[in-house]
Formats: structure tokens, sequence, C-alpha cells
């Protein structure tokens, strides 16, 4: 907003009759003559207004207001210097400027869906003598066109360093693109294209995946002035990796192998692709001739001590191979029995050992209280 005196109160009059259409051009003649005779000075009077800024498509409030007033003429012209208004009558024949107010200390005038075209400089002039300028400057404010994200490779393998751009077009100011994984705020690097005082942005993020990442959104959010809220598009990580594998003991449950008993050990792989061969082998050595292979499952039965050994699950997909190794060792058929008889001998000791230990205490309680009780008969037979 700036304030000036204008040259003369003629050459304004004169300017805005020129800028009007033939039309219309008498009757703004007439007023300009019927208000010549009555322009006061401007002493005293101040002519002021302010910036506006106002979204694409919104509406836009200009207001021309006088301090102290004393009836002087207030005319509106837009950045081209065509009137506007001149007091409550309008020249111009865009439909979009309706008056809101006029009065001897304001004109308020409203400009509906704005455009870009709108923007600039529009001047408020005080028929004073001498003349009085104010101008207010509309800035236009273009939220993003559209916004595109888009990812190098569809699917990407674990370990793999993969390009993510995305372009915010035509905005006014250039946004700002920040970039999110998950939660996790990641850094890119912009460059900004202007073309007609439009601005492209477009934001380039390098990132390594892992298969963690696999199935997590990578979100490309814009900050703008005209944007409310959170403007964002995203895209889901597909992310390919290798299998992980883990051997289950299904049985024996207690986990201890002896001869003569069966084994039964479960091979769970998971990856993506989905692993569709799982392998058993048995390390250094061949498998025994009495295992049973059943897809993910190695069942040996009638175990021995020469089934001993390593045995090995594999499973592979198009990214990688990936294993799991089970130590066998076939304990002798007697090692649980041994075991509980000497559980049960530990048992038994217990026992007799508690109850000696009682039968002592027991005694002990009555040769003491049978000591107390002749000790006072000895007493008592001993006296003169």
């Amino acid at each position: 907003m700036a304030s000036a005196v204008l040259p003369s109160g003629p050459q304004c009059a004169a300017a805005a009759v020129a800028a009007a259409p033939p039309g219309l051009r008498l009757r703004l003649l007439l007023l300009l003559l019927s208000a010549a005779a009555l322009i006061p000075t401007g002493d005293g009077q101040n002519l002021f207004t302010k910036d506006v800024t106002v979204i694409e498509g919104e509406v836009a409030t200009i207001s021309c207001q006088v301090n102290k007033s004393d009836d002087s003429v207030i005319q509106l012209l837009n950045p081209n210097r065509q009137t506007i208004y001149f007091r409550d009558f309008r020249p111009l024949k865009d439909s979009r400027f309706q008056l809101l107010n006029f009065s001897s200390s304001e004109l308020k005038v409203s400009l509906t869906n704005v455009s870009i075209s709108d923007e600039g400089r529009y001047f408020c002039q005080l028929y004073t003598d001498p003349p009085q300028e104010s101008y207010t400057t509309i800035t236009v404010l273009v939220p993003p066109r559209n916004l595109m994200i888009d990812i190098q490779k569809d699917t990407a393998v674990e370990g793999e360093e993969i390009e993510v751009n995305c372009t915010a077009m035509a905005s006014k100011p250039a946004t700002t693109i920040r970039w999110f994984k998950g939660n996790k705020e990641l850094k890119g690097k912009s460059e900004v294209e202007e073309w007609s005082d439009m601005y492209t942005v477009t934001s380039q993020l390098m990132l390594k995946v892992h298969k963690e990442d696999d199935g997590v959104p990578v979100i490309c959010q814009v900050e703008h002035p005209a944007v409310t809220g959170n403007l964002q598009t995203q895209r889901y990580l597909e992310v390919q990796y290798k299998p992980q594998v883990h051997i289950q003991m299904t049985y024996p449950l207690q986990g201890l192998t002896r001869e003569g008993d069966a084994l039964e050990l479960t091979c769970e792989a998971i990856g993506k692709p989905q692993p569709v061969m799982v392998t058993w082998v048995r390390v250094d050595d061949e498998m025994p001739q009495h295992a049973v292979l059943s897809g993910p499952n190695l069942f040996i039965n009638n175990l021995n001590k020469t089934d001993n050994g390593t045995y090995r699950c594999e499973a592979s997909n198009i990214v990688g191979k990936a294993h799991s190794d089970y130590m066998l060792y076939v304990y002798d058929s007697r090692a649980g029995e041994e075991g509980a008889i000497r559980a049960v001998d530990h048992a038994v000791i217990g026992g007799v050992v508690a109850v000696v230990v009682f039968a002592m205490l027991c005694l002990l309680i009555i040769l003491g209280r049978y000591f107390a009780r002749h000790k006072g008969l000895f007493s008592l037979t001993s006296s003169p």
C-alpha cells in the first residue's frame, strides 16, 4: 500500500472519462462536472487502503477508506488505470466487481472468482485539491494443479537403491515438498521451474530398501499457503527378499531323542516371493534310508546312533537362497530310565532323612520334658 498526491484534478477526471466505454462517457462527464464545483481542499483528509491476498477462485475485497472525510469523491481504478467505480457508479462492464459499501468515508468493492490475471495494483483516488492516491496490491495464491508421485521400479529387491519423484504442478508461489517413509521424514532434492509466473516443483528421493520396507507407504506431502490441511499422495513399496528359514521340532515334544524313538521336524520358510520348493539334506552324509521326506517335513522312525548328524533345510526364491540346520544326537534308550531311577532313589533318600530328623526332634522334646519333671522330684527328696 502507498499514498501519493496526484498532479491535478482535471487530469484525473479526463483520464477517467477517456477510459470509460463510449456509452458511459457522457454520464461520467456529467458526474465529474457536478462534482468539480464541490471539490474541497485536501487539508486534514487521509486516504488509505490495505493489500489483499486471495486464493484463486475466491473473493477479494478492496476498501478505499478516508479519515476525516468531508464528502470528497472517491474513485477505484484497476491495474490498467480503468475506472472500476466512480462513487457508486461502475463504468467497467466486468460484473465480477460488486459494490459492497459506499459512503463519504469508504468505497468498498468485491471481486469474485479471482484469477491470476487479476493480480496487480489497484488505485484508490480521492478528489481533493490537490487530489490523493493510494494503491493496494492484490496477490493471488494458486494451489498446485496436480500432485504426482512416480517410483522408478514397481518392485524392488532388498538392498537396492531406487529413485522416487514427486511433482507439484503450476502453483504460485512455489510449493515445498516433504518426504515420509511411514512416520519417518526423509530428505529429498527439489528443483523449481518457472513459467508465466507459475511454478512447477519436482523433488527427487533416493531410497535404499530393506525387507522391512515391504508394504510401507512412501508419502509426498505438499506445503503451500493456498492449501489448508495436508495435501499428499503416496505409493506403497513392494520389496522382494530372500527366504527366512526356521526349523521346528514337532516330535518328540520333550526334546530328548532316544534310540527307538521317532523324530519329526518341520521347516518354515518365509520370503517374497514365497519359496515354492523346500528341501532337506544331511550335511556331510547321505540321508538315512528310513527317513521320510514330505514337503517341508522330515520324519525319521526308529532312531539309532547312526542317525546322528546335521540336517539342513534349504529354501530359495528368485532373490536368493537360505538354510537352517538342526543337529541330531540320539541318546541310549536306557538314558531316560536311568535318569528316572536316579530320580526315584533321590526321592527315597530324601524321605528317609526327613523321617529320621523328625524322629530325633520328637525324642529330644520327650527327653526334655522328662528331665524337667524328674529334676523337681529330685530336689524335694534331697532336702533335710
